[in-house]
C-alpha cells in the first residue's frame, strides 16, 4: 500500500489471521470474522411446501404464545393498565410486525421495557394519556427508520452485544425466580417435571418442541388432578373480551403534546434499541441478514395500530424470540404470525384454559432459555485471559448496569459510552512524531504518524521542540489523516507557536479531503 515503508510492509506480510478456534471472544457472535458468506434465508413458500419446516414453524409460534403471556401480563400491571389492553396490543404488534417487519422471527408484544418508561406518566396523569404517546413514539420510529438512522447500530462494539446477550439471559433468569419462591411443594413437583420432559424428550423426538409438550403435560395433569398451584390467572383477569377501538379521552392541545414528548421519546429510542438489537442477534443466530430500516419504520406503524386497537406500545420481546428462533428453530414470518394467532385464539376462546397454566412450568421452560441465552464462552476464564482488558471491562459494565437497572437499553447506551471513551483514551496516544534535523542544521522535517482528531491533538502539540529548531520547519502528515477542527486548530497553534520564534512551518503529505478540510478551516477558528 503506497506511503508505507518497507519495515511496516515487512511487518504485514509475517502476519497470520487467527484461526476460528482462536477467536478470543464468542464464536456465535463473530460474524465479521467470518469468511464465508451469509446463507440464503429460509422464505414463507419454502416453508409451505416442506411439512416439517412447516410444522416447525407453527409449533415454535405456539410455544412461544405461551410463554409470553404471563410476561404481558406482569408488564401490564407495572404499567398500570389492564391486563386486556398490553394483551390485545400484544396481538396487533405480533401480526403487523409479522407482515411489515425486516426480520423474520422476532417476537414483538408489549414488553416490560416499555411498561417501565410508560408507567410514571400513568401514575402521574392517567391512563388517557396512553394513546397519544403511544401514537407520537411511532411516528418517531417511523421517520427514524426512514431516515436510515438504523444504520447507527454498526457502531454497537461486539464487547457491548456480547454483554447485552449475557444481561439478557440474567434478567430472564431473575425474572423466573419470583414464581419458584414460597409456592406449594407440589409446585416444586411440577416445576421438576417440566425440566425432565424438557431434557428428556429431545433424546426420543425432536418433532415437536419439548418445552410445548412439557407445558401441555404439566397443564393437564394439574387440571384433571385438580391441583391448587399459582397459575398465569393469578397475574391479571382474564376476561376474554377484546376492548375495542381505544377511546380519545385526551385533550388535543400543546400542552398534552408538551406532556406526553418526553415519554415518547423514551417509548420510541427504547423500543427502537431493544429491537434493533434483537434483530441483530436473530440475524448471528440464524446466519441471514435482515433489513434494519423496515424493522425501525415496521415498529414505529405496529405500535401506531396498537395504540389505537389496544392502547400501548411494544417491542421485540428478547427471550420470547429468543425461544422461537433458537428453540423452536423457526425461521419465517410464519412462526410470528402463528404466535399472533394462537394469542388472539387464547385470549377469546381459550382465556380459562390459558390462565390455569402453572407458572412454575412457564419459570422453567424460560430458565432454560436464558441458560442458553448466556454465551458461556465468551466469560471462560481462558478467554478472558486472552482478551484485552478493555473489552472486558466494557462486557462487564453492560451487564452490570442492565441487572442493576432492569433496563437493557441503559446498558447497552453505558456500554457504547464506555467503549467510546477507551476507545479515545487508547487511540489517543498512538500517534508517533520523529524528528530529523538536516546535515547543515538549516531545516527541521517532523513526520507524523497516526490518526489526528480531538483526543491525539494536545499530544501533537506538545511533539515539537519550539525554541530549538531552525527557522525552517516541515510537517510531513503523509502517513496522517486529520478528522476533526480540533487538529486544525492545533496545526494552527503550532504554526503560531513557531511564528513567535522566527520560524516559517510547511505541512506537506496531506490526502485530498484532509487538504480541503484543513483549507477551510486554517485560519478561522480563532485564538
Amino acid at each position: 500500500m503506497a506511503g508505507r515503508d518497507p519495515a511496516h510492509r515487512g511487518a504485514q506480510k509475517h502476519c497470520t489471521p487467527l484461526s476460528q478456534s482462536q477467536v478470543p471472544w464468542s464464536r456465535s457472535l463473530a460474524v465479521a470474522d467470518r469468511t464465508r458468506p451469509l446463507r440464503q434465508p429460509i422464505t414463507v413458500l419454502t416453508a409451505l411446501r416442506s411439512p416439517r419446516q412447516l410444522s416447525r414453524e407453527v409449533l415454535a409460534g405456539m410455544v412461544t404464545t405461551l410463554a409470553l403471556v404471563p410476561e404481558v401480563i406482569s408488564f401490564s400491571i407495572v404499567a398500570g393498565v389492564d391486563p386486556m389492553v398490553s394483551l390485545v396490543a400484544s396481538i396487533v404488534l405480533a401480526l403487523a410486525m409479522s407482515i411489515l417487519g425486516g426480520r423474520p422471527g422476532v417476537v414483538t408484544a408489549a414488553a416490560g421495557s416499555v411498561a417501565l418508561v410508560i408507567a410514571p406518566l400513568v401514575h402521574g396523569h392517567g391512563v388517557e394519556y396512553v394513546l397519544p404517546t403511544v401514537l407520537l413514539a411511532g411516528v418517531i420510529q417511523v421517520v427514524f427508520g426512514l431516515a436510515g438512522l438504523a444504520r447507527l447500530m454498526r457502531f454497537i462494539p461486539r464487547s457491548v452485544m456480547i454483554g447485552f446477550v449475557n444481561a439478557l439471559g440474567v434478567l430472564i433468569f431473575m425474572a423466573q425466580v419470583p414464581h419458584v419462591l414460597n409456592v406449594p411443594w407440589l409446585a416444586y413437583a411440577l416445576f421438576a417435571l417440566t425440566f425432565a420432559i424438557i431434557f428428556i424428550l429431545p433424546r426420543f423426538t425432536k418433532v415437536v418442541p419439548s418445552p410445548l409438550v412439557a407445558i401441555v403435560v404439566v397443564t393437564a395433569f394439574v387440571i384433571i388432578a385438580g391441583l391448587t398451584v399459582p397459575n398465569v390467572s393469578d397475574e391479571g383477569p382474564l376476561t376474554g373480551k377484546l376492548p375495542g377501538f381505544t377511546a380519545f379521552l385526551f385533550p388535543v392541545n400543546l400542552e398534552t403534546f408538551q406532556l406526553v414528548l418526553p415519554t415518547a421519546l423514551s417509548v420510541a429510542f427504547v423500543g427502537l434499541m431493544e429491537t434493533l438489537l434483537t434483530a441483530k442477534l436473530v440475524d448471528d443466530i440464524t446466519e441471514t441478514p435482515s433489513h434494519k430500516g423496515r424493522e425501525s419504520w415496521a415498529l414505529g406503524v405496529s405500535n401506531i395500530l396498537a395504540g389505537f386497537y389496544g392502547g400501548i406500545a411494544g417491542c421485540a420481546m428478547i427471550g420470547q424470540t429468543v425461544l422461537n428462533v433458537k428453540t423452536g428453530q423457526a425461521r419465517t414470518r410464519i412462526s410470528t404470525l402463528v404466535a399472533g394467532l394462537f394469542l388472539l385464539a387464547l385470549v377469546t376462546g381459550l382465556s380459562s384454559i390459558m390462565g390455569q397454566i402453572p407458572m412454575v412450568a412457564l419459570a422453567a421452560v424460560m430458565m432454560v432459555v436464558a441458560v442458553t441465552t448466556v454465551d458461556w464462552h465468551s466469560v471462560k476464564p481462558s478467554t478472558l485471559k486472552r482478551m484485552p482488558v478493555p473489552e472486558t471491562l466494557v462486557m462487564v459494565v453492560t451487564v452490570a448496569v442492565v441487572v442493576f437497572t432492569g433496563n437493557l437499553a441503559y446498558g447497552v447506551l453505558v456500554g457504547v459510552i464506555l467503549a467510546m471513551v477507551l476507545f479515545a483514551r487508547r487511540v489517543a496516544h498512538v500517534i508517533t512524531v520523529d524528528r530529523t534535523l538536516a546535515d547543515d542544521g538549516g531545516t527541521v522535517r517532523y513526520d507524523v504518524v497516526g490518526p489526528l482528531f480531538f483526543g491525539s491533538s494536545n499530544d501533537l502539540v506538545e511533539q515539537f521542540a519550539y525554541a530549538d529548531d531552525p527557522a525552517s520547519v516541515t510537517i510531513d502528515l503523509s502517513r496522517a489523516q486529520i478528522w476533526d477542527a480540533s487538529t486544525v486548530a492545533a496545526l494552527d497553534s503550532i504554526e503560531t507557536k513557531y511564528a513567535d520564534h522566527g520560524a516559517t512551518v510547511a505541512i506537506e503529505g496531506l490526502d485530498e479531503r484532509s487538504t480541503g478540510f484543513h483549507r477551510r478551516l486554517t485560519g478561522h477558528l480563532g485564538a
